[in-house]
């Protein structure tokens, strides 16, 4: 008995650290009523546009569409390195880009 219970206890230690789903994921709005929020960031030179564009679904209908649009100070550049289409491996310089961080109340 004094061995089977370390196992178990290892055994459901290791079924607890198993890969979850994220449930998350939204694949599509409820459009009866909420909104909807895309955020992206432009890379021009010198500087950044921070485009965020909200939309607001009621009772299945488009309601409005509100888009925000600010400049942002650059984070500069970075060295990265990838792949070709050919699968030779190359060096670049890209921008950095910036984190989302969102909280929803």
């Amino acid at each position: 008995m004094k061995r089977i219970l370390p196992l178990l206890f290892i055994s459901l230690a290791l079924t607890a650290c198993g890969e979850k789903k994220n449930e998350d994921i939204v694949k599509e709005p409820n459009k009866e009523g909420s909104i909807e929020t895309v955020v992206s960031v432009k890379h021009d030179k010198g500087f950044d546009i921070l485009t965020t564009t909200h939309k607001v679904w009621v009772k299945n209908k488009l309601d409005k569409v509100l888009i925000k649009v600010d400049t942002l100070a650059s984070l500069g550049t970075t060295l990265a390195e990838g792949e070709d289409e050919n699968g030779h491996s190359q060096r670049a310089v890209v921008p950095k880009d910036y984190e989302f961080y969102i909280t929803v109340k």
